[in-house]
């Protein structure tokens, strides 16, 4: 067990009712699925990453193609949220992992989490990158992640194929680095790792290397709850398999 599990703290009490079962959905048809483990975003946040993503849209818009790496605009099939974990499972354990992830978040106080977001940063994507907000780690999320990968552990696989991804009309192909991304997501984005971000949109080095350059006014916000989709392409939370809510 790593250091940082050990922390204990004490904040709120105690999380919510289950939303709802899982909704019938593609990842029903396949055996294998990816999964986003994510903590959905209060008004303060959703507007502050609605509006980066608008403006990115000004200079990358969704009809624009470089690279075959498409933009999009952050809605309800691309909801603003932070990523705890990423992972593929078992499609027909997926039952048994919610009641599993449902255990830990019982025990978990989110309803009164306070969470600071304190820069931008960009991934690097072929020719253009990912633009994201980024959120100071604490030990209440670095906690909450590590007991999400041992109850998903499991129902867990090594790896999956395109097929265990959202696919749509508009965004039929699934990238190599994104199905990668998911395979080695507990090694190099967990723990010490772990960098908490949401994701705002997709643009040029030229525009992200201003908008890194511009004064970030640190601000506050609080989870709202916490939900499980299946990954689309470019790790983007495509469909909402079930959820539960954050209440103080």
């Amino acid at each position: 067990m790593s250091a940082y599990t050990k922390i204990l703290a004490a904040l709120g009490i105690g999380l919510a009712s289950l939303l709802g079962t899982a909704q019938r959905s593609g990842a029903e048809q396949r055996p294998i699925t990816a999964i986003d483990i994510a903590l959905e975003q209060d008004a303060t946040m959703i507007a502050h990453a609605e509006a980066v993503n608008a403006r990115l849209l000004k200079e990358y818009p969704i009809d624009a193609n470089i690279g075959s790496v498409k933009s999009f605009a952050l809605d309800a099939t691309h909801p603003a949220h932070v990523t705890l974990l990423q992972r593929y499972v078992r499609t027909a354990d997926l039952g048994k992992l919610y009641a599993a992830v449902n255990k830990v978040l019982v025990k978990e106080k989110i309803g009164g989490w306070k969470l600071e977001a304190f820069k931008y940063s960009y991934i690097p994507w072929k020719t253009l990158g990912l633009a994201s907000i980024v959120i100071r780690p604490t030990d209440d999320l670095l906690r909450l992640q590590e007991e999400l990968i041992y109850a998903v552990l499991p129902f867990s696989v090594a790896t999956g194929t395109a097929a265990a991804f959202v696919s749509t009309r508009d965004e039929r192909d699934i990238s190599q680095p994104t199905i990668e991304y998911v395979e080695t997501f507990v090694s190099r984005q967990t723990g010490s790792h772990f960098s908490p971000h949401v994701t705002v949109g997709i643009a040029t080095y030229k525009v992200l290397s201003g908008l890194l350059a511009e004064p970030f006014d640190d601000f506050t916000f609080a989870p709202a709850s916490v939900s499980i989709y299946q990954l689309g392409n470019n790790g983007t939370a495509r469909t909402r398999l079930t959820g539960w809510e954050a209440t103080p």
